[in-house]
């Protein structure tokens, strides 16, 4: 017997197809039916909701964040969970928190911090630590009650320095011997649940130290001895995040290798840096050849430029390379306001460049064409050159850092600018426009959970819809269906979860009830909410009417309803 039954729904059901009105009828945990718009009978049921106009889709399935410690202290998993996510993996880009000897909380404790600038403070506060081992660590997340579901995958970072102490944690090379461990151990940790393994290889991934991820450097024969230990296994993808320079030369060969003697799916992160614009166009290349060999290659984009959020709240900003910023830079907000409206230190900023050698010049006064003011509850991720910092200034006849100052003390020192670092070398989101519709390509790098004080992509779902479906001007959109699809069924198959991401019959009743007209965003801020007053930025969604998770209701209206089905994913399902 149904227990829900949504009525008169604009189904979008995951898989691709076209739009079409239907009833959707859950019992349990799990989609009834899907029936012809007004159909489904509705005497006996326990709840019937009316979605004339909604839109109805699967909870969205986010393959690329980072909750490793949030997980243990946050049920609620957002920001995902105010996106309409139900759904997330973490441990990616080789950081993670197991295995973890005891000696060893406070140096994964910086890797991390280091790598996906997540406060140390809030993590040595927040995570309670439980765990040696892998599995160990799956025992303890699964025993915690949480909104939504999250899947799991072993990091090269704590794995190498796990079985090789110091060695590991230096990127030495890997004996015979350890090879064989880590094999053993990322086995271990796939039968006890992982869903997959991942490592990082590019220079930008460092810990607070400023040293390398263990396993940048990691030869051939440890990444194989990994690989094949998954094969072994069955299940798992292979993710990691590469030195873009070196991709289609350095490193996929190694890939291709890999895929064809062990059948591991491999799904490496993708942006477009500027120093190399068009390294974008060889990988989409080079996985049209890796499809006609039929090897399990794919590569994880992201659906919007990837960029700074600059604050004075923030990790980051322009005037923290000007001494006459460092110089008050410690004061609490509101006399550090104030020393910052005095009108000689207004001048320094201002006018004075800095005796550097040049440095300030080029790392800001160089860089305000490529920066914006975020005016407004969205931010725009597409915008155009005659709106940056530069272009403003100059038509209003003002020195462009006039414009940073102002709009960084704005707002009581919440005022923000934004500047993309990848995604944006032709000044337009056409890039990620064709990389999107490519058939090897995979929705990801949200990095939800982490960046915590500088980047707010953790809605990137909700920005999929509203950008590249309803409301983007500067070139073509893309279809609804695809979109959806893209971050659904597409999403959750390539993790072997293939009870989900679909409206169908007998898959999990993992539904959003979305009002498409009103979604959008809250205004982005700087919260002071993880354990320890660790600062995060965050940007809730507006327009989720309903989302449920295995067919109980987790959000009213934006709102969290404090239910919690989500459950520990253990393997493919």
């Amino acid at each position: 017997m149904a227990n829900l039954v949504i009525r008169n729904a604009r189904l979008v059901d995951g898989s691709g197809a076209p739009e079409r009105h239907a009833d959707v009828v859950v019992d349990g945990d799990r989609i009834l039916a899907v029936e012809d718009a007004g159909t489904a009978p509705t005497s006996g049921s326990g709840r019937v909701i009316d979605a004339d106009g909604l839109l109805v889709t699967p909870g969205f399935v986010d393959i690329h964040t980072h909750y490793d410690a949030q997980v243990t202290w946050d049920p609620y998993v957002t920001p995902s969970s105010w996106h309409g996510v139900s759904t997330v993996v973490m441990g990616n880009c080789g950081v993670g928190f197991a295995p973890a000897a005891p000696d060893r909380h406070d140096w994964l404790i910086d890797l991390m911090e280091g790598v996906e600038d997540i406060p140390g403070s809030a993590l040595a506060e927040g995570i309670t630590w439980g765990w040696t081992s892998f599995p160990e660590y799956l025992d303890v997340i699964d025993t915690q009650p949480r909104m939504i579901d999250i899947g799991a995958q072993i990091a090269h970072g704590p794995l190498r320095a796990y079985v090789m102490g110091e060695r590991g944690a230096a990127n030495e090379a890997a004996t015979a011997e350890d090879r064989e461990l880590m094999g053993k151990l990322v086995a271990e940790a796939l039968r006890a649940g992982a869903l997959g393994f991942s490592t990082s290889r590019t220079p930008l991934h460092r810990s607070k130290a400023g040293e390398l991820v263990p396993g940048t450097d990691a030869d051939a024969a440890e990444l194989s001895a990994i690989a094949e230990a998954m094969g072994e296994v069955g299940h798992g993808v292979f993710q990691f995040a590469p030195d873009h320079a070196l991709l289609p030369v350095t490193e996929w060969p190694w890939m291709v290798d890999l895929a064809r003697r062990t059948g591991v799916t491999i799904s490496v992160n993708v942006n477009q840096p500027d120093s190399a614009p068009e390294v974008w166009r060889d990988v989409l290349g080079l996985l049209d050849e890796a499809a006609a060999d039929g090897l399990p290659i794919v590569a994880q984009f992201a659906g919007r430029s990837i960029g700074i959020l600059y604050s004075l709240h923030g990790s980051v900003h322009p005037l923290l390379f000007h001494p006459a910023y460092t110089e008050v830079a410690d004061l609490p907000m509101p006399e550090r306001l104030v020393a910052l409206a005095d009108p000689e230190r207004r001048r320094r900023l201002i006018h004075d460049e800095p005796d550097d050698g040049g440095f300030f010049e080029k790392v800001v006064l160089d860089k305000l064409d490529r920066m914006w003011i975020v005016d407004g509850a969205d931010i725009d991720y597409e915008p155009t050159a005659e709106d940056s910092v530069a272009s403003v200034a100059a038509r209003r006849g003002v020195p462009g850092m006039q414009l940073v100052l102002d709009q960084l003390t704005s707002s009581e020192g919440n005022g923000m600018i934004y500047t993309p670092f990848f995604n944006y070398s032709y000044g337009d989101l056409s890039m990620t426009y064709e990389a999107t519709l490519h058939p090897r390509t995979r929705m990801g790098l949200s990095d939800a959970g982490a960046h915590c004080g500088a980047i707010c992509d953790g809605g990137m779902p909700t920005f999929m819809l509203t950008h590249w479906v309803r409301d983007r001007t500067r070139g073509p959109k893309l279809p609804l269906e695809h979109v959806v699809h893209r971050q659904t069924r597409q999403t959750a198959e390539l993790y072997g979860l293939r009870d989900r991401g679909l409206i169908a019959p007998g898959l999990r009743a993992d539904i959003n009830v979305i009002d498409f007209d009103g979604l959008g965003f809250d205004v982005p801020k700087m919260a002071f909410d993880l354990p320890a007053g660790g600062r995060r930025l965050v940007q809730r969604g507006q327009g989720y009417v309903a989302g449920f998770v295995a067919g109980v209701q987790t959000v009213d209206h934006d709102e969290p309803t404090g239910q919690m089905p989500g459950r520990l994913l253990r393997g493919p399902r």
